[in-house]
């Protein structure tokens, strides 16, 4: 594997927290920040950063639950799913949303960052990608089946960088009139994108799920691929 990858420091303010770094081969390349479920940055977000390096990304996957259990790594039942939901009511939305525009300056920092800086987030990430994107803390955003954006449409008009979303037809907590409500707002831009899966539910991207679809994951990587060289 051409990959390298290890925990790295991101400074915040007087503090820093973790976040797991994957660079490519030749060490340089443009940059993503890689943003975790409810599940801490387990062992499927971080195969997601070293496919993204593996890409020619330079991926840093910070973590974003460091405030209250740190390096935290969750499966996606039962008890699992619950500590991470128990952990997400206790996560304060505006500073983790902070960690992603740290994350991202950490990376503009780096010597190994050739370009810009991309977020791609999933679940909660993709929540978090879509908020990043409104504060203009990174320049490109990729939202895979990101709760609850359709509740926060105020923060549309803000978003200036290109942002591509991927939905799935058949997700029991994003129904498809929230995903008409997002897409209805952002009519007109020609730099946003809307992918919707047919027969696929939520998580489809994540190996680790019963729901993984690997039609449905390699068509949404494809895309994202094709967005961030489009746009990165």
């Amino acid at each position: 594997m051409s990959v390298t990858s290890r925990w790295i420091d991101i400074p915040t303010g007087n503090d820093h927290f973790p976040g797991y770094l994957a660079l490519p081969k030749g060490g340089k390349g443009p940059a993503v920040v890689i943003i975790q479920e409810i599940f801490g940055v387990n062992g499927h977000i971080r195969s997601v950063a070293d496919q993204y390096a593996l890409d020619g990304y330079v991926a840093l996957a910070p973590d974003i639950f460091w405030r209250t259990q740190p390096r935290i790594e969750l499966g996606y039942e039962g008890a699992d799913r619950d500590k991470g939901i128990e952990i997400l009511q206790k996560t304060d939305v505006d500073l983790a949303v902070a960690d992603i525009g740290a994350a991202a300056q950490a990376l503009r920092a780096m010597p190994e960052v050739a370009g810009n800086v991309a977020a791609i987030g999933y679940c909660f990430g993709g929540r978090l990608a879509y908020l990043a994107a409104a504060q203009g803390s990174i320049d490109v955003a990729v939202a895979y089946y990101g709760g609850g954006i359709q509740n926060l449409l105020d923060q549309a008009a803000k978003i200036k960088a290109p942002i591509q979303f991927h939905y799935a037809e058949l997700d029991a907590g994003i129904p498809l009139e929230a995903v008409g409500q997002v897409k209805e707002r952002f009519v007109g831009r020609d730099d946003v994108e809307f992918h919707l899966y047919p027969n696929a539910h939520h998580g489809f991207n994540c190996t680790d799920r019963s729901a993984y679809d690997q039609h449905a994951a390699a068509l949404a990587h494809g895309r994202t691929l094709t967005f961030l060289g489009e746009h990165l």
